[in-house]
């Protein structure tokens, strides 16, 4: 077939995508919204044109919460990276099913402790008493509890038809980049401290410049370093909806609570104790 002749036998998906864009385009120009539209206008909307109502309520939420985590500018985004890191999809169940599971999850699973509440969101920040710090310091259960590192943690569940729920976790990482950065600025600083008392002593230049430079380069190394928690932070929320997709998580009384539990802890101790006395 001639190349100015397309084959229309076959769409394939890059074509879709153009093609649908294109026709939500035009009717967009023959629909006056004026400068926007309301929820049930584009739920109205979405149904003239065949989507489910259930993915655009889908992605109407996920456009609500693209703004919060949305990509940041500027050096200090880019030496330690976000402040935010997000997970979401839908799940199904029931929403007060769902909202009950996760909050068991988060309080047991994830050594959290409710914050505050919200008609529609329920916040966790790490407990402090010295259980959790017990669990958390010997990796209890073999897991390493990495949503105990963020300032506070964000859930949001909101249902989408009879069968599925959008889930939406939000971690807030301002205390682990606050540090990381304090940590670069004191080790460039250090650096610049001993380059001007080099200076003022009358050192050669270029061996002068030496401690500036190595501290400038020191203190971005440990802001980089941040990057890797984000990326393990990614993951663990990640798990988090992975366990309510699976239905892994079932809500029920606290595995710490009641007599005994001080004795499940010291045992578990003690496992962890002994297997790294077996890896020496």
């Amino acid at each position: 077939m001639s190349d100015l002749v397309p084959d229309i036998t076959r769409i394939d998906r890059a074509a879709l995508e153009r093609i649908i864009k294109r026709a939500a385009e035009l009717q967009t120009v023959e629909r006056d919204i004026g400068e926007g539209l309301t929820e049930p206008e584009l739920l109205q909307l979405g149904q003239e044109v065949g989507i489910p109502a259930r993915y655009l309520q889908q992605a109407l939420l996920e456009e609500q919460t693209r703004g919060v985590t949305h990509a940041e500018a500027g050096l200090a985004a880019w030496l330690s990276g976000p402040r935010y890191v997000s997970a979401q999809r839908a799940v199904p169940g029931q929403l007060d099913s769902l909202r009950a599971a996760l909050h068991h999850w988060m309080t047991e699973g994830e050594l959290l402790t409710v914050r505050r509440r919200f008609p529609d969101r329920t916040s966790w920040e790490p407990r402090r008493d010295m259980v959790a710090s017990l669990k958390r310091g010997f990796e209890v259960g073999g897991r390493s509890y990495r949503l105990s590192r963020a300032r506070e943690i964000v859930g949001r569940v909101l249902r989408l038809d009879d069968t599925a729920c959008h889930v939406h976790l939000l971690a807030d990482l301002s205390n682990t980049r606050r540090s990381h950065l304090g940590g670069a600025a004191t080790i460039a600083g250090s650096g610049a401290i001993a380059t001007t008392v080099g200076i003022t002593l009358g050192v050669m230049l270029p061996v002068a410049l030496l401690p500036v430079g190595v501290g400038v380069i020191a203190g971005a190394a440990l802001a980089r370093r941040r990057l890797g928690q984000i990326e393990q932070m990614q993951v663990a929320l990640e798990q988090v909806l992975d366990r309510l997709e699976h239905g892994e998580v079932r809500p029920g009384g606290s595995e710490l609570a009641g007599p005994g539990a001080f004795e499940r802890i010291a045992r578990e101790i003690r496992k962890s104790l002994g297997g790294q006395a077996q890896k020496r």
